[in-house]
């Protein structure tokens, strides 16, 4: 593929009178891994669900991996998209086993006997898992719906990578985490993110701490509308994140880990 993964021109998604999106124009490059933020209510999920192909827009252009969204079929470019989300979670039967969730990011399938599986398949689904730490105590036959959430949102990052995808979209991955499934995922997530044979990526999160070291760039929405994007220690300033989330707040950065706290004084 030439050109940028990702290109919003103008783009606006209104319901009922509403802008959840309100001309919103972003580019996402070969290589780049980008961390969007900002309130609840401010449009990232629906900005992802746009760059996956899962939502039209009411108005603007939209290029996802070279092709125009509209002319072509969209059951096809979603197979080129990866999503880690918790709308994944819900379409997954508990009772399949953790393996098997895995392969089933092959061919985007929800049950694994709607296709057919080599063992090389079963290989690299295997592989997945250790990659996760999770590689061994049978694990990999535990049914999906009595992992730990931690455990889950591990499994279906592995489905995703499974399915060799050219866009990586993630919706709130460390949402609802212990602090110890969260430092494994985020550690998870930085090996990627310095893995140059990892598509381009996109995080969704409320917190800066939970933005894994090797995030390249930051956008920053408020109110539908996105306020700031670049590179990330240019993005991630106290002002930049005061002005997103509407309180002042002082923003630091050490051993390649992000926080924010509100600035003392402040009721």
């Amino acid at each position: 593929m030439s050109g940028p993964a990702l290109r919003l021109e103008h783009v606006s998604v209104v319901r009922d009178g509403s802008a959840l999106l309100d001309d919103i124009s972003w580019q996402v490059d070969a290589g780049e891994r980008w961390a969007l933020l900002g309130p609840n209510g401010s449009g990232k999920t629906t900005l992802l669900k746009v760059a996956g192909s899962a939502l039209w827009p009411t108005s603007g252009v939209v290029d996802i991996l070279g092709e125009r969204l509209g002319r072509l079929d969209m059951r096809e470019l979603r197979k080129r998209i990866a999503m880690v989300s918790a709308s994944v979670t819900r379409t997954l039967r508990p009772e399949l086993a953790a393996l098997d969730v895995v392969l089933t990011g092959r061919h985007a399938a929800l049950e694994t006997w709607w296709h057919e599986y080599t063992d090389a398949d079963r290989t690299e689904a295997e592989a997945l898992l250790t990659s996760a730490g999770f590689g061994g105590d049978g694990f990999a036959e535990r049914p999906f719906g009595l992992l730990s959430e931690g455990e889950r949102q591990q499994v279906l990052l592995a489905r995703a990578l499974m399915g060799r995808p050219e866009l990586l979209l993630m919706d709130e991955p460390a949402a609802g985490l212990d602090l110890g499934a969260r430092e494994r995922l985020l550690g998870r997530l930085a090996a990627l993110a310095g893995d140059p044979a990892v598509p381009p990526l996109v995080l969704v999160t409320h917190h800066v701490e939970e933005i894994p070291p090797g995030i390249t760039h930051a956008a920053l929405m408020r109110d539908a509308r996105l306020v700031a994007a670049g590179p990330v220690a240019e993005v991630l300033t106290g002002p930049a994140v005061s002005d997103a989330f509407g309180l002042s707040v002082v923003v630091e950065r050490r051993h390649g880990r992000w926080s924010a706290q509100a600035t003392p004084g402040q009721p």
